[in-house]
């Protein structure tokens, strides 16, 4: 085991691929508590579609990527706080109604400029060869920052995840921060998307936080091992990726999957 991890880091690409995916997999974690508990969680896969446009646009102006797809994501995440917040759309229909609009665009522009070709497969199903040098910089950068900001602001996040209302009440300002989780969601999802894909980056966000609650009982509790089961997972799957050839992106959300039905197991037995 420990002789197949040296030989997969002496491959740049695969050491490109856990120095972004260790951080997409935390920032995904962290965040991830917060939307789910908010019962937001299917936010990341609205967003990732939004990427998915975005992305195919850039592909067709011939633009860097993540230059392009990173703030159009961030403002549709902002966007889409404003329309769910209003009286006539709630929620899941904000989302389906943004995420839909936005793939229609992204298949459009696709079919009129590059056609299917292997950069759009990489976009939809995710590929740890898809990410450059330049690209695993400008992500370790904002993942860091995802990061930063999300330690500074850990008690006002933990204010409006718990008790929104309340939280107003004693003075915090509550749509600063709810921008605030939903433009670190943004900036996570497109960051991930390069590696696990539009149809599966969401995954990184629900899986830890549901896994994690079926034996944790505290936010911080869940926090941190939503944190470490990410990671764990990650690393898991793209050795088994690398093992058997299997694609990165669906054999790290497998692993989730089992990680999900051994804490659940394992939470029963703490209640007998």
């Amino acid at each position: 085991m420990i002789d197949t991890f040296i030989e997969m880091l002496s491959y740049p690409f695969m050491v490109r691929a856990f120095a972004v995916g260790i951080l997409v997999s935390l920032c995904s974690a962290l965040l991830g508590v917060s939307l789910v508990l908010k019962r937001y969680s299917m936010i990341g896969d609205g967003l990732s579609h939004v990427g998915f446009g975005a992305l195919a646009a850039a592909a067709a102006l011939n633009a860097a990527p993540l230059a392009v797809a990173v703030p159009v994501v961030v403002v549709s995440a902002i966007l889409l706080l404003r329309v769910s917040g209003s009286s006539k759309i709630k929620g899941d229909a904000a989302i389906a109604l943004i995420s839909t609009s936005a793939l229609a665009v992204g298949i459009l522009v696709i079919s009129m400029t590059t056609g299917m070709n292997t950069d759009v497969y990489n976009y939809m199903f995710g590929s740890i060869l898809a990410m450059s040098s330049q690209d695993v910089g400008m992500s370790v950068l904002l993942s860091a920052a995802v990061l930063l900001l999300y330690v500074f602001f850990y008690h006002k996040i933990f204010a409006i995840t718990f008790d929104e209302t309340f939280a107003q009440a004693t003075g915090v300002c509550t749509g600063l921060y709810n921008s605030l989780i939903a433009v670190l969601t943004a900036v996570t999802i497109v960051l991930g998307m390069r590696m696990m894909g539009t149809l599966l980056i969401s995954s990184l966000i629900i899986f830890p936080a549901l896994t994690s609650m079926r034996v944790c009982r505290t936010f911080r509790s869940v926090t941190i091992s939503s944190a470490v089961v990410s990671v764990v997972c990650f690393c898991i799957g793209i050795t088994v990726s690398y093992v058997f050839a299997t694609p990165a992106g669906a054999s790290v959300v497998i692993v989730n999957l089992l990680m999900l039905g051994i804490f659940a197991v394992a939470g029963v037995l703490r209640r007998l």
